[in-house]
């Protein structure tokens, strides 16, 4: 039970992780100026990294340090890169939304593996995470694109919407696989930086 007053143990931790898409047009601008356009596989793997090292690290901070920053940045880093490529080559670099759904998806699938290796040990259920990924960021492109977004311009990541979209759906999945407990009565605290590496 939350104590009197307050708001229920996951919802500001949830709001903090949701106002975190912020973090993903940042990435995408810093994507774009350091390789321009997704259009081959140098782009979408170098863009791809810049902006995974962005969201990762934004990530730690709206996690309430859940997330271990020298496992996740890098972690989120490589899956983005490395997803992207696979994701954008597989594709051509096409951009209508079944092309965008399907890179969203095949990059989900290499993201969600190197951040679910990623998550302290005591996550459970640490693959449900990999298992979201790839329909969360193929969402993520959906409504990107649906949302009127240029997506034709070949972003290493997609916009505000899918951001939003993204972010509020994964702070829950979060909460089942890491739950916040430092505000719920009678519970131990949500473990410290160092607990997290263990």
């Amino acid at each position: 039970m939350p104590r009197s007053g307050t708001s229920p143990p996951m919802l500001r931790p949830w709001l903090e992780w949701t106002a975190g898409f912020l973090a993903f047009p940042l990435a995408g601008l810093a994507g774009t100026a350091a390789v321009g356009r997704v259009n081959g596989p140098v782009a979408a793997l170098v863009g791809g990294t810049v902006a995974g090292l962005i969201v990762g690290a934004v990530q730690v901070l709206v996690s309430h340090w859940r997330l271990h920053p020298g496992r996740w940045i890098p972690a989120t880093a490589a899956g983005m890169g490395l997803g992207l490529l696979l994701g954008a080559s597989a594709v051509d670099y096409r951009t209508s939304l079944t092309d965008l759904v399907v890179m969203g998806a095949l990059t989900g699938v290499l993201l969600g593996v190197a951040q679910a290796l990623a998550l302290p040990r005591h996550a459970r259920p640490r693959w449900a995470w990999a298992a979201a990924m790839p329909a969360l960021w193929a969402l993520g492109w959906t409504a990107t694109t649906l949302g009127g977004i240029a997506v034709e311009e070949q972003f290493t990541i997609f916009g505000a919407y899918g951001a939003i979209t993204f972010s509020a759906l994964s702070g829950l999945l979060l909460h089942k696989v890491l739950p916040y407990r430092g505000a719920i009565a009678g519970r131990r605290p949500a473990p410290t930086l160092a607990e997290a590496t263990v």
